[in-house]
């Protein structure tokens, strides 16, 4: 039996009570939705700067009254101290997805970014220290690697960060560390790459490439590609982040203090991810032969990015159960219904 569902069994016999910072935006709102059908208690909180009222309208939806009944949600921001302590009482794991992210936000406005992604995360790691709770989850990024050029990425050699993002990003695994050394406090940073799926939005100047270009073709608009389409990107569905998320969270001590890559350890480069968005299109019956337009490079992009998973996989058993193609393929009649 695979170790996500021996995780998933575990919890349905022994509930527990979650803390989803973030939890109306589109990495959280999955969160929930599967933690509440495997029964367990979450207290989400989001203060709707990224997150949407819509995302947890639709898990609502999907899952059966009683387990709803299961969520409560507080509005509040991770910069404010007294809120992070009332969202922590009493819970048993923390999953903190609550950031600003994109790289073009934080070098059109990097204090705001610092205050969110560092201030906050700040303010979240003590309450929940001073909590007790039994694991802190928090997502990390794939944009720490920086300007370190072996591929695959490989968690314990970074390089310079090129970008606001990157840096807090960064600085969020160092406060990290610092916790389990001074205080005994482990925790586990989760670097995402280029997670995509159900309920990403698509909407904005710092929308992900693939809801963006999906609602692009759907509405008949030009989808334009930075660069010459030959940049890659180690591109994750949803399901398998939340299977990390899950891992990370009940793992033993000795794979705590540890950060681990997210992602499926392939390269999809820009032109090919074009294809696979518009041949899933066809797929479903939706006549689609547009071709892209390309435009400068974007500032403060790494050129590749492909993870190695080898720690993750041996230490937290994970196990990703879908590749690229399959992602695309199983949320595109979400993004259809969605974005049409």
């Amino acid at each position: 039996m695979a170790k996500i569902e021996q995780v998933k069994q575990q919890l349905l016999a022994e509930p527990k009570v979650w803390l989803v910072t973030g939890v109306a935006g589109f990495i959280g709102s999955n969160l929930l939705e599967t933690l509440l059908k495997l029964n367990q208690t979450v207290v989400g909180l989001d203060n709707f700067a990224t997150g949407f009222q819509k995302n947890l309208d639709e898990v609502e939806s999907l899952v059966s009254v009683e387990q709803w009944q299961n969520f409560r949600f507080i509005e509040g921001d991770i910069r404010d101290q007294q809120t992070c302590r009332d969202a922590v009482a009493g819970v048993d794991y923390v999953l903190h997805q609550a950031a600003l992210g994109s790289v073009p936000r934080s070098l059109n406005d990097p204090v705001t970014s610092n205050e969110v992604n560092i201030n906050g995360f700040l303010q979240m790691l003590v309450a929940a220290k001073d909590e007790g709770v039994k694991s802190f989850t928090y997502a990390a990024s794939s944009s720490t690697y920086g300007d370190h050029p072996a591929l695959p990425k490989v968690e314990e050699n970074i390089g310079k960060p090129l970008s606001p993002y990157a840096v807090t990003k960064y600085v969020n695994e160092l406060y990290a560390d610092v916790f389990a050394k001074s205080y005994g406090f482990n925790c586990i940073g989760l670097r995402y790459f280029n997670v995509f799926g159900q309920r990403q939005n698509p909407n904005g100047a710092y929308a992900a490439v693939i809801p963006k270009w999906t609602s692009s073709l759907l509405n008949e608009e030009t989808v334009f590609i930075n660069g010459d389409g030959e940049t890659s990107r180690d591109f994750c569905f949803i399901e398998n982040t939340v299977q990390m998320n899950l891992l990370a969270a009940v793992a033993g001590d000795e794979a705590k203090n540890q950060v681990y890559n997210v992602a499926l350890g392939d390269r999809t480069t820009l032109n090919d991810l074009f294809k696979m968005i518009r041949t899933a299109l066809q797929e479903q019956g939706i006549a689609c032969e547009a071709e892209p337009e390309y435009r400068d490079f974007r500032a403060g992009d790494v050129r590749h990015s492909q993870a190695d998973t080898s720690k993750a996989r041996s230490l937290l058993g994970y196990d990703p159960e879908f590749r690229i193609a399959a992602g695309i393929s199983k949320a595109m009649s979400w993004y259809i219904s969605d974005l049409s």
